[in-house]
């Protein structure tokens, strides 16, 4: 897979990308990561990339050259097609389904905005779906790309060392993950559960659904609707 990023502050991913599972991933070929700075393509000296809105009104608004032409020159670096995401707290929420959809792709790029948002005829002419993390407002789209980024690249065949950790996370199913316990057996008090020390393994995943279950009606009943 390849994963494009469009941003205007390419250096606060240096971090992230850089440990992990996602660096791992990277490392061994799974996928390719790769940053392009907005602000390249502005045409004036000043680097010009937002402007007044139309209208009145507070802040800045992203316009549409710069982005548009720095997404069309992405485009072109890569033959296979791809699936074009605008980060925005207008888009459809992102959750464990839309990352597995994701993680199904060829190709991915993620356009970060800035300021008060974009010129609408950014996401017309790019043809981009809207996506949001959250209902809350950030500032900027560089840390939902990281989420996204993340979520789906732990999907990705290969990049996690257990393949069954991604099928067990929390949402896979449906449901919020299991307790685990690890040693020691007591600590402080606090035990680990018999059953978990029964080696009766059809017991363990009976207990373990039941305490997802109980957990996910506890702490997110709208997951059981």
């Amino acid at each position: 897979m390849r994963i494009d990023i469009l941003t205007l502050f390419a250096e606060m991913f240096d971090s992230p990308l850089a440990f992990s599972i996602i660096k791992r991933a990277q490392n061994s070929g799974i996928v390719e990561i790769v940053l392009s700075n907005i602000r390249d393509f502005a045409t004036d000296s000043y680097k010009k990339v937002d402007d007044k809105p139309y209208g009145g009104g507070p802040g800045q608004v992203m316009m549409p050259q710069p982005l548009l032409d720095c997404l069309e020159n992405v485009k072109a670096q890569d033959k296979r097609k791809p699936r074009v995401l605008l980060l925005s707290p207008q888009g459809r929420k992102f959750d464990q389904k839309l990352a597995a959809e994701l993680a199904a792709e060829e190709r991915l790029i993620l356009i970060s905005g800035r300021y008060e948002g974009f010129d609408e005829r950014i996401r017309l002419a790019s043809g981009a779906e809207e996506v949001s993390i959250g209902d809350y407002v950030l500032s900027g789209g560089e840390l939902p790309a990281m989420v996204i980024i993340d979520a789906v690249v732990r999907l990705l065949p290969g990049a996690l060392g257990d393949e069954d950790s991604a099928a067990n996370d929390s949402f896979s199913n449906g449901l919020l993950e299991y307790p685990q316990y690890t040693r020691p057996e007591d600590y402080k008090g606090m035990k680990v559960p018999d059953i978990l020390l029964s080696g009766n393994h059809e017991k363990i995943n009976e207990w373990r659904k039941q305490q997802a279950l109980e957990k996910t009606k506890k702490n997110r009943p709208d997951l059981l609707k």
